[in-house]
């Protein structure tokens, strides 16, 4: 019990580290001006996407919920109220707005801007927001795990920028699937990777 209250302080002072940084960064672009904010995101009348960039947003969700269902601590946690649970809810929100801003709108725009073509720019951001997320797998003190956990988010980040171009750009599906990715899969992920279970096949 002891070791599982231990996991547990480890996860809320991970997520909440998280949230601080990325919620603040959300709060300052929203207190500029919520309605232009939004409208960059694409939660605006005429920049919500493409009904194929919904789509293949809903597959990326579904398919990496399910292949991070293997961890057991994934698994137990989906769906049980905690405050950790909340802590996680709040996260992901931040996560998905300042992560998909960064990593699909910024960046690719940028690449685009600079004559890259769209098979680059998808790649490059795949490869980037994996190498962002290698720390998932440093929690568990593991080599190992810190690349598996690179290889997955960036498949996961080369699928969000497929969601990316199918929507015309814009990133509000992206920002829908990976809010809804982190609500399901956290605060088991980072559970996951204190426990080591990450390293396991």
């Amino acid at each position: 019990m002891s070791q599982s209250m231990s996991d547990t302080t480890k996860a809320a002072a991970i997520l909440g580290s998280f949230l601080l940084i990325e919620g603040s960064w959300v709060i300052v672009n929203a207190a500029t001006g919520l309605r232009s904010f939004l409208g960059i995101l694409g939660f605006a009348p005429g920049r919500l996407g493409t009904p194929l960039g919904w789509l293949l947003a809903l597959i990326v969700t579904a398919g990496f919920t399910y292949y991070s269902a293997r961890l057991p601590s994934v698994r137990h946690n989906m769906f049980r109220p905690s405050l950790l649970k909340l802590l996680a809810i709040l996260m992901a929100l931040a996560a998905g707005i300042l992560e998909e801003a960064i990593f699909r709108r910024m960046l690719m725009n940028h690449l685009q801007s600079d004559g890259f073509f769209p098979t680059v720019q998808i790649i490059l951001s795949g490869v980037t927001f994996g190498v962002a997320h290698g720390i998932w797998g440093l929690f568990g003190r593991n080599i190992a795990a810190a690349v598996g956990a690179m290889l997955a988010t960036g498949a996961l980040g080369t699928a969000l920028a497929i969601v990316y171009i199918a929507s015309h750009r814009s990133v509000a599906a992206c920002i829908v699937a990976h809010t809804a990715i982190d609500f399901l899969i956290e605060p088991g992920l980072v559970l996951a990777a204190i426990r080591g279970e990450m390293r396991r096949p």
